[in-house]
Order: C-alpha cells, then structure tokens, then sequence
C-alpha cells in the first residue's frame, strides 16, 4: 500500500498519495483548474505551477471560485437615443447599472436579470468550492465572464486583512484586477470600517490592484481613499439591504462635485425611483443586488432599474428647472378673455 498524508482542503480533512501536487489534488477532486484558485499554507499557489507544487502532510489548502453573491441587447441604433458611456480605470463601458448575483432562486434566474438589467459589470463573491460535489454548477456556466466583467468583491471580510487576502485569490481565480473593496464595521448595519478599508486600499493598489471602494457617505473618506487609490468611489445610499432609498442627497452630491473619480451610489437602493435619483444627484453608476433579486419579478425589475438609470441620466444631463418657491404658470396670462 502507498503512503498517504494528510490534508486540511476546505476546512476538511482529507488524505492523498505522498508524492502528489497541487494538481493532483485538484484532479482527483473533479475540479477544473481553469476555474478556480488555491491557496496553500495561506499563500496563492499559481495555477501555472500547481503541477510542481508537492503536497506536504499537514498542509492547509483553500480552494475557491465565484459565487453569487449570456450577451445582452443594448441600444446601439443610431436613430435612437442610447446613454453615455463612463470610463473607470481606463476601461470604457455603456451602462451604468452594475449589479450583485446573491439572494436568486438559482443561477438561470440570474442570468435572467443580468440581460434585462443591460449590466456589463456584475459583483461577484469568493468563496470555498464544495469539494464533495465538484460538478455543482458555477456561477460562470451562466454568466460568461467573457462578456459581463466579474467584478470581484470582499462582502463578509470586517478587517482589511481578510479583504486584501480574498482578493488575491480572486486574482488567481481569474485574473481581474479591477475591484470592489469592502470592509465591514460590524454584523447590524454593515456599514464600512474606514480606518480598516484605508489600510486595505493603500495595500491594493500597491500591489497593482484597481479598487472601488465601497464607504460611507462622506465627502471627507472619499476624498482619502481616491488619494490612498481606489479607481472608484462608491458611498451608500442606506444600510446594504435595506430598501430605504438614499437617506442623504446631500453628501452624495457633496462627494459627486469634489471627486475626481467616478462616484457610483452602493447600497440601500429599493425600488426604480431610488436609481433615478443617484443619477439625478450626477453619480457615475449605481450599485445594487436585493432591489433586484428580492423583488417578486427580478427580471422586470431589473429592466426598470435599467430604465430608471438611464432616465435618472438623461435629465442629469439636461439640467433640470429651477426650484421655486411659489407657482409659475406655464401659459401667459395676459390676454386672457
């Protein structure tokens, strides 16, 4: 009988042929190397390398991929109108609309509100793959990241370790270096930890990283963390989840006119309105997952939010009526008979 030794995978104890490597392992798991990212003894194991890696015993191994956390139509006709583009750490994109990929009923439904969203940019989370069921179906059967760009996010990490740890491995996964950065304060309200999501932007960037950062609605922090690095600025409208709509129009427009960033509301969105009112306020884009995937029809919601988007756009860019005090009629009154 060949030796074995053992192995923690996942947080499972396992055993394995002395003498295999990390290749070894992922094969003999049923997982596709092309698809996920491993971390051995808290450091990333290249995936062009895992077949010279030997596995030691008492090795602890973290083998991930993305979660939840098809091309789309868009309008592209010249004769009709189509929205702006924006641009964000050099790359160009058409809609201003990003969306999550948790709380669905399943992968297909998904899909399903990524294409009636018109959203080239989805977030996407990391997490442990589930070694005793290799064939599951992955977030990338139905999303192509070929053609909506995964942006690769740190929802649960609350220190900046954690965060700057996951994105990583998120790199390894599938090469992105484009970002988004959050760091929690606690469990309640998930608002950002500041002094730990500063920490963690000076890291990533320095390490070649393009971080959009999820803060608080403060013109102050976001003005540090554009210095500090981050491509992207993405205060909250109102707790993650919530629904409330953004609490606060003012600081949102505060941190629109100071930046030199693009500025993009993250979290707190509920229904359309909320979406044309970030983008009546001159955000760049807004953020959103539960609006969506909580509401009783997600993908019709997710083409109002569409909608909501690129009307909220379009009267930013039109520059709305003043404000008054008292009426004004609309027809003149002289002449009347």
């Amino acid at each position: 009988m060949s030796a074995e030794i053992s192995l923690t995978v996942n947080g499972e104890p396992r055993r394995i042929a002395a003498g295999a490597t990390v290749a070894d392992l992922v094969a003999a798991l049923g997982l596709d190397p092309r698809k996920v990212a491993v971390e051995r003894n808290a450091e990333i194991a290249p995936r062009s390398t895992l077949g010279d890696i030997v596995l030691g015993d008492g090795d602890v191994l973290e083998i991930v991929h993305f979660v939840g956390g098809g091309d789309h139509q868009t309008m592209t006709d010249p004769d009709t109108w189509a929205p702006d583009t924006w641009t964000v750490a050099g790359r160009t994109f058409r809609s201003r609309l990003i969306v999550g990929t948790g709380k669905y009923k399943d992968f297909a439904q998904n899909a399903a509100a990524v294409e009636a969203s018109g959203a080239e940019i989805v977030t996407v989370a990391v997490r442990r793959v589930n070694v005793s069921d290799p064939k599951a179906p992955m977030l990338t059967d139905f999303i192509d990241p070929k053609k909506i760009t995964y942006l690769p996010n740190t929802a649960g990490c609350f220190t900046a370790e954690e965060a700057i740890r996951t994105l990583r491995l998120a790199r390894e996964a599938g090469g992105w270096d484009l970002v988004k950065l959050e760091v929690l304060g606690e469990a309640r309200t998930l608002y950002p930890d500041m002094r730990e999501t500063l920490k963690a932007t000076e890291t990533l960037a320095k390490e070649g990283f393009l971080p959009m950062v999820y803060c608080v609605d403060d013109p102050i922090a976001a003005k540090q963390l554009e210095s500090a690095g981050a491509v992207a600025v993405m205060p909250l409208g109102a707790p993650i989840g919530s629904g409330l709509g953004i609490q606060n129009r003012v600081t949102i427009r505060l941190i629109v006119e100071g930046a030199g960033v693009p500025v993009l509301v993250d979290a707190g969105v509920g229904t359309a309105s909320d979406a044309a009112v970030a983008m009546e306020l001159g955000c760049d884009g807004v953020l959103m997952n539960t609006a969506i995937a909580e509401a009783k029809d997600p993908v019709r919601m997710a083409r109002a939010m569409r909608l909501a988007v690129e009307a909220g756009r379009e009267a930013y860019r039109s520059g709305r009526m003043q404000t008054r005090k008292y009426a004004d009629p609309s027809s003149p009154l002289a002449g009347l008979i």
